[in-house]
Parts: C-alpha cells; structure tokens; sequence
C-alpha cells in the first residue's frame, strides 16, 4: 500500500469556488468532518502513562544476556551438522543465514559453534536465568518479563529502524513507536515535548514521517550548559524583555487564527512557540541533577566512571518522566552500527558495554518503584536484533534476526516471567515467536491505546503494523 506524503490540508469554505469543484471539495469536507483525531485520553483501560525506552545499538547477543544456551559450550568446535540440532539450518526454516565458514583438521568447511562467554546466575523469586554480565538488573528479576522469542526480517543495522517502526529500512518510512504514542496521547505537560530522544541515532533521524515533524523526537544533550540546540538566545535577552516578545508573537498569531480558523499548521505553530519558551526553564532545571541526594546518585552509578555517562541519562530520564513526558527514547551505543555490533572480541567488548548499561538501568527500575512511579511507568530495554550461536572469525559473531530477546518492567507488566524462547542453539524463534510490532501492540495497550484506531484519513496501515498485543506478558 503507498502512502501520501502530508495529512489532508484543510480547506476555508470561503475559498472553495463553484461548480462541480464545490462538489467534489464538499465530499472531502464530509470526509474529513466523520474523522476525528485522538482525543488525547485513553481509548481503553490503561496501566501505564509513560515509557521510558531503553535501546541498545548494535545488536546485544541473546545467547550472553537473557536467553542462556548451555548447548553452545557443550557442542563448541563443532559444526551444527555435527550436533542433534542441525534442523536449526533447514533450508525451509532459513532463508538466508550469514555464516562463517572455516576449515577443520581435514580441511573441510564447517560452521563452528561458538561457546557461551559468560555464566549464568538464577535471580529472584522467579529464579530466571541472567548473564554474569548482568548482576544488577538480575536482582530485579521479579519486576520484568523477558521475551525470548522476538524475530525481525533485516540482517544489517537498519534493523535499528525496523524495530522502532515496523518496517524494513528499505520500505517507505512510517512513524515510529514514538510518535504513534505522542499522536495518540499528547503531553501531560506544557512545559516540555511529549516525546525526548538521548543518545545517538545515525538511521532515521525522523519520527513522525506522514504524522507530520511535530510528532518527531525533540533530541536532547546531557550536558547542563547546552542540553538543547538552538534553545538560548544569539544575544543576551533578559527574560522580561523575552516575554514581551513571546507575547507579541501570540497576539498576532492570534489575530491570524481568528481570521483563518481553519489553519491547522497556525495552530501548530502557535503551540511550539509557547512550548519553545517554556521549554528554556524547564530544559535546564531538568537537567541540573545537583538537588538529587546523594544515595540516589550512587544506585544509578554516577559515582563510577564507567556508569556515570549513561547513569546520568538514566537520571534525568526519571526526571523527565516526573514533569510530564510521555516517550523517554534512550540510545545506548556510539557509531555507525552501534557499539554492541561484535564481529570480533564478544567477549571484551560486550562485558565492557553491559558494565556500562547494567546498574544504571537496575537503578533506574529500584529509583522508579521506591517513588511508587514503576506502577505506571514503563520500562522496555530492546535491541536490533541478536548474534549467531557459530563464531565469526575466532571470537565473535554476526547479526542475527531470527531469534533474540527483548523485555519489559513496570506498568501492566507481569513481572518473574519468561516467554517464548529460541531453539536449543539459540537461532530460531520457535516457541511464541513475535515480530517487533507485537511489542509495540503491548506497549500502546498498556498505554490505553488501541492501535487499529490510530489513523490518519488517507492512510491505511498494513496489518503487520499493528502487531499483536502479548497477554502473557501482561499483569
């Protein structure tokens, strides 16, 4: 199905001239008139009011986080035809597999498994399996669901926009989770933008597409000083005289308004304008982290180097979800790819990256449910996709889109739980398999949103972005 570019413009009545072009104009004023846009309010019963979303770039290995798969150590050398597993390559279950094809002592060519590097501990209640690598955000097993069983169709990191979207980078672009949320639900806040991105992105700097760019992520810099491009004055301009200003601006944009009524971009441009000014108060106290205790800062981590880089976006993510934002993005992961693309040295390099990542966001999960905000906030830590059980050169390995994992805490969520799950070798999706849209299906019903109704007139979503929501995860 093709999209149209921009949403219907709206037409002034006194423009419209006669003939058969009032007729046909009047048959889209009527269609226009019988769609409403989301009210802003919950369409059914909702548990969470917003997301805090927590991305991984490059691709986390499953196999080494929360998916363990002992088969690998215990079949490691060999090839998977070698092993009781060697359906996992069956041509009708695997379209195309990028393997690393090596020579054994014979000279033959085999795909070598590749041993798990890291041990597994059980955490909680629920006695769930987490990587060594991740202590912090074992202990707070009880809270999360794990999905094992997630799949997607793009082997290369546009992946990154698949998973935020949907569709495959080569597809024409459609909004993001992100913005479907904004759209669906607004602000609960005048002061600050209903969706806030940190961290990198190098695919898709956009989010609203055909929802329009006030639907796009506003990106903010962790950084006190600057934490916002463009958002202080060239020159020095006291904030009375500022005022003055914004109000000028008001007053005429509302004169315009009365005599164009129908103008949905006046409108618009009337609100950002409002929200640009309060946005240069509000930025800034946001960010200043200087009034926050001290014990808080330590359970995120900010009193380590190797934490306090992404423990600090942690924080201000929970202050941000605080004064009202609706969609926290955060990006984990510099480059191109992302730093979690180990096509060599998996080991060092993933052991270093989840030391980063680990107690921040167990921090976060502890911060939110001592303020009693985990209730109805939530919290989702996702990748593009995972790595393959055979070895990529000596010592690492390749993307793999058919089977990794993905979870959620807070909001709705059951916590304790695990569903789905990949095959003995870590590489199908084989119990409860879910494309990407299923997890965002979840995410909008826990929001109170019902996806079927979030349209736009003209627009006709295919079925696969809807997405199926996932009862078992769900309290």
């Amino acid at each position: 199905m093709n999209f149209p570019l921009h949403h219907p413009t709206p037409f002034l009545r006194r423009d419209i001239l006669g003939g058969l072009g009032c007729i046909a104009v009047a048959s889209m004023l009527r269609a226009e008139e019988a769609w409403r846009p989301p009210s802003g309010l919950p369409m059914i019963p909702a548990k969470a009011k917003r997301v805090i979303w927590v991305f991984m770039r490059g691709g986390v290995s499953h196999m080494e986080s929360f998916d363990p798969k002992p088969m690998l150590t215990k079949y490691a050398g060999k090839s998977i035809a070698e092993t009781p597993f060697k359906s996992v390559q069956d041509p009708a279950k695997l379209k195309k597999v990028r393997v690393v094809v090596v020579n054994d002592a014979n000279g033959q060519q085999r795909n070598v498994i590749y041993p798990l590097q890291t041990g597994f501990k059980r955490y909680g209640q629920c006695g769930i399996e987490i990587s060594d690598w991740f202590p912090h955000i074992g202990s707070c097993a009880d809270e999360i669901a794990f999905i094992r069983s997630m799949w997607t169709t793009d082997d290369n990191h546009g992946a990154q926009v698949q998973f935020h979207s949907g569709r495959h980078m080569l597809e024409p672009r459609v909004p993001t989770i992100g913005a479907w949320i904004s759209y669906g639900l607004g602000s609960m806040t005048d002061n600050l933008p209903s969706f806030i991105n940190m961290g990198p992105r190098y695919f898709d700097i956009r989010d609203g597409h055909y929802l329009g760019p006030a639907y796009d992520a506003v990106n903010l810099k962790v950084d006190p000083k600057n934490p916002l491009t463009f958002a202080t004055p060239e020159i020095a301009v006291g904030r009375a005289e500022q005022a003055a200003q914004f109000d000028l601006i008001h007053k005429l944009n509302t004169l315009n308004a009365e005599e164009y009524p129908g103008d949905k971009t006046l409108a618009a441009r009337m609100k950002s304008y409002q929200l640009a000014y309060n946005m240069q108060t509000a930025v800034p106290e946001t960010m200043d982290l200087e009034a926050e205790s001290a014990e808080t800062k330590k359970l995120y981590g900010m009193d380590d180097k190797v934490t306090e880089p992404f423990a600090r976006q942690l924080l201000v993510a929970r202050r941000l979800a605080e004064r009202g934002v609706r969609f926290i993005q955060l990006q984990h992961g510099d480059g191109a790819a992302g730093a979690w693309d180990s096509h060599s040295g998996l080991k060092k390099n993933h052991s270093m990256l989840a030391q980063q990542v680990d107690k921040p966001i167990a921090g976060l999960l502890k911060d939110l449910k001592q303020r009693g905000m985990l209730d109805d906030t939530l919290v989702v830590f996702a990748t593009e996709f995972g790595r393959t059980p055979g070895s990529q050169g000596s010592d690492g390995r390749d993307h793999h889109p058919f089977g990794f994992s993905v979870w959620m805490a807070g909001g709705g969520v059951k916590g304790g739980t695990v569903h789905g799950s990949t095959d003995e070798l870590g590489f199908h999706a084989v119990e409860h398999p879910h494309y990407v849209t299923d997890v965002h299906a979840s995410i909008l019903h826990l929001l109170g949103l019902d996806p079927h109704q979030l349209e736009v007139p003209g627009r006709k979503r295919l079925e696969r972005d809807f997405g199926q929501v996932i009862p078992e995860i769900l309290a």
